[in-house]
């Protein structure tokens, strides 16, 4: 449960990135809905990423969730890049994969943010170890799903976006 504003604004960012992330997902590519939806999505997607280098609930430190934020803002950007620098072979492909991975990254930060409320609810002491052992479960089962999933997706979408380019 959020305790400040911060938690507010990252929780109310992230609702809207699953949201919006989930619909990008399942719809038509490139279409003018998907870029207004898309774009949505990495606004709220910049603000969860910033928000998250604002909390500070473990340890008062940097910790392994401000590391998967890290790598969430990298895989944001590096979906983002293609269309203003150009300067991949297929800039569709590129976005499309580092896209996927970017929700891919947040349903695993969803599950793991669900899951390590267990030991609170369960009212476990000392339970830093449970905890970061469904951090790593959970993110362990979501992006193995993921994986599956992009692995089918990335076949369609190298038939249908290379042929498009030649």
């Amino acid at each position: 449960m959020p305790h400040d504003l911060i938690g507010w604004i990252h929780t109310f960012a992230a609702f809207i990135a699953l949201l919006t992330g989930s619909i990008v997902l399942t719809q038509t590519k490139g279409t003018r809905l998907h870029k207004r939806i898309g774009r949505v999505y990495a606004v709220a997607m910049l603000i969860v990423c910033a928000t998250a280098f604002m909390i500070y609930r473990l340890h008062n430190t940097f910790g392994i969730l401000h590391i998967f934020a890290v790598i969430s803002t990298i895989t944001l950007v590096l979906g983002m890049l293609p269309f203003y620098l150009k300067s991949t072979k297929n800039p569709v492909l590129t976005h499309l994969a580092w896209m996927y991975w970017s929700v891919i990254g947040l349903y695993c930060a969803f599950t793991a943010e669900l899951f390590t409320r267990l030991p609170m609810l369960l009212n476990l002491q000392n339970s830093y170890g449970i905890f970061y052992m469904l951090v790593g479960v959970s993110t362990g089962a979501v992006g193995m799903m993921g994986s599956l999933f992009f692995r089918r997706q990335k076949k369609m979408w190298e038939t249908i976006y290379t042929a498009n380019t030649n």
